[in-house]
């Protein structure tokens, strides 16, 4: 059964009209593609925003209602306000029952659990792709594609072109191109050397910068190493009272 999306024709165009219909709740969009005209659109956010938790919503034919009529449609982009979670705008794309579509579809991953990799030799199972470019005919389309690792070892992988695809479903691939989807990978084992080095140095006694590197004057016992900010002694002379820098060392040679 196909998600049906409800939509109104969007009459007012450009920014700030963009910005007054996310602010009552709505969502701007836009359809395209097919025999039909671009028609800028607008959605319910609520109700749009629960469609894109959906998997099935990213890789289905979905039906988007207009003016009362139904046209299938495949959800192409959509932009989410950065911080606020907001759905900023949307893509669709009109779709013919003739043509074949190019699509990602997600892949869902089966048996890891029981392999022998897992089960028997302790390893874990790596997903390499979450997802795979297919083509076929909207008909055709899979919600998703299942992986078996149930016969992996570790050290072992699943490539693209061991998948057993649905009927008239072809993946994408450029020529000679194989890559793994899954795998199952040997954890990182600590050695009892690691382990007892790594308990030497209880937390929070980590010698700092500049607890590690010393002064270099402080170690020299020079002048440098006794002032600190503050200390007269290490104060810049005064200009004296006539402006003249030097103090006493001045007046002397006025006197001469």
């Amino acid at each position: 059964m196909k998600i049906e999306i409800n939509a109104r024709k969007r009459e007012a165009q450009g920014t700030g009209a963009s910005r007054r219909l996310r602010r009552s709740g709505n969502v701007p969009g836009i359809v395209y593609g097919g025999s039909g005209e671009a028609v800028n659109i607008e959605l319910n956010h609520k109700e749009l925003y629960q469609h894109l938790t959906n998997e099935k919503f990213h890789a289905s034919i979905l039906s988007l209602k207009l003016e009362g009529k139904a046209e299938d449609v495949l959800l192409r982009a959509f932009n989410m306000h950065p911080y606020k979670g907001h759905v900023q705008h949307i893509d669709f794309q009109r779709v013919a029952k003739d043509k074949k579509i190019h699509m990602k579809v997600p892949l869902h991953f089966v048996n890891a659990e029981v392999s022998p990799g897992v089960k028997e030799q302790g390893g874990i199972p790596n997903h390499v792709l979450n997802e795979l470019n297919v083509t076929c005919l909207p008909d055709d389309l899979p919600g998703f594609i299942e992986v078996d690792m149930g016969q992996l070892t570790i050290g072992h992988s699943v490539h693209v072109k061991e998948l057993k695809l649905p009927k008239g479903v072809e993946a994408v691939l450029h020529k000679g191109e194989n890559p793994v989807v899954a795998t199952i990978i040997q954890p990182v084992l600590i050695t009892e050397e690691e382990e007892t080095a790594a308990a030497a140095v209880p937390a929070g006694e980590v010698p700092t910068t500049e607890q590690a590197v010393p002064d270099k004057d402080a170690a020299a016992g020079g002048d440098k190493a006794a002032a600190k900010p503050g200390d007269k002694a290490a104060a810049k002379p005064a200009a004296d009272k006539g402006g003249k820098p030097g103090g006493d060392a001045a007046d002397k040679k006025e006197k001469k």
